[in-house]
């Protein structure tokens, strides 16, 4: 006869098989993936290109759950060997990484462009984190996740990664410098959209920062919109001075007119003011944001100022 103990045993498993429930706790559930903020190993050195070397293709990963799309450009002399520095160029609200190629024209450069696509937003528009309008989808995960795809298949420089982009992805752009400047080395927002809902920013460093902003901006107004909780030019500059630990008052400079340039000394913190420039990417030629010029080019300016910084 078996004791008590092990018949109150034997009853207990029976009743446990019969209801198929396991006696052993659970495992816990594997904690979500979140974005890397530190540099990481590039290991696509020495391999063939996945794209043809000259051309923008384009390309998918699965990040959070969802099926997310990107155009690369993999540079016309591109060699497996060395090491190139990599672009991320974000479109605005609305528009496609096709447009943002075609606007920012990183893809003349000798580094890996690459314009990720946003998702449809709560208006059934692309758009991108930070913004109201916005998917409930994790841009910033996607763009760790992006970086680890690319790094693993292109020889990039894992020191000399940049993130740019307009409007919206602008703003985007400030929500990287936010949450990943310690695997990006500089940042480089066009009208920039910087609403609250980018949330809380506590940088793991000082973030190099190059801005450009149009005077007669309506859309993303150069004095801000408190409606929308957007902030005054000056006001979001300031807070990144005292973020990234720069004498608060900034040297002004006027390159030519029209143009009127501030840098904060101590840090990395620049501002091009654009006088009477709407909601465009400043370009001296016609683009797809504007047919009426403006005096500046900014895509070679942001290429300068992003080349000047290396994560160390």
């Amino acid at each position: 006869m078996p004791g008590p103990t092990k018949s109150l045993r034997r009853l207990a498993l029976t009743a446990a098989a019969v209801a198929g429930l396991s006696l052993f706790a659970a495992p816990a559930a594997s904690a979500a993936p979140s974005p890397i903020d530190s540099p990481v190993p590039t290991t696509g050195c020495d391999r063939p290109s996945p794209a043809p070397p000259g051309t923008t293709t384009s390309r998918t990963l699965t990040s959070g759950g969802l099926v997310r799309e990107y155009t690369v450009h993999v540079p016309a002399r591109y060699r497996p060997s060395r090491h190139y520095p990599l672009v991320l160029s974000f479109h605005g609200h609305k528009r496609t990484s096709k447009y943002q190629e075609e606007l920012s024209g990183f893809s003349a450069y000798d580094a890996i462009s690459v314009y990720p696509q946003g998702l449809p937003g709560t208006d059934g528009e692309s758009a991108w984190t930070g913004a109201p309008y916005s998917a409930a989808a994790d841009d910033v995960l996607f763009t760790s996740d992006l970086l680890n795809t690319l790094q693993r298949e292109l020889c990039v420089d894992s020191r000399r990664i940049y993130a740019t982009g307009k409007s919206n992805g602008g703003g985007f752009v400030g929500v990287l410098a936010c949450r990943m400047p310690g695997r990006i080395a500089a940042f480089a927002p066009v009208a920039g959209a910087f609403y609250p809902q980018g949330g809380r920013c506590a940088p793991s460093r000082p973030a190099p920062i190059l801005d450009f902003h149009g005077t007669a901006d309506a859309t993303i107004p150069y004095g801000g919109n408190p409606a929308k909780g957007l902030p005054a030019l000056p006001d979001w500059l300031a807070g990144w001075a005292d973020r990234n630990g720069c004498f608060p008052d900034p040297v002004q400079y006027s390159p030519k007119t029209g143009v009127t340039v501030q840098r904060w000394i101590g840090c990395s913190l620049q501002h091009y003011r654009v006088e009477g420039a709407g909601h465009v990417w400043p370009s001296t030629a016609p683009n797809n944001d504007s047919a009426t010029p403006t005096v500046i080019n900014a895509t070679p300016v942001i290429w300068r100022f992003l080349l000047a910084h290396r994560l160390r």
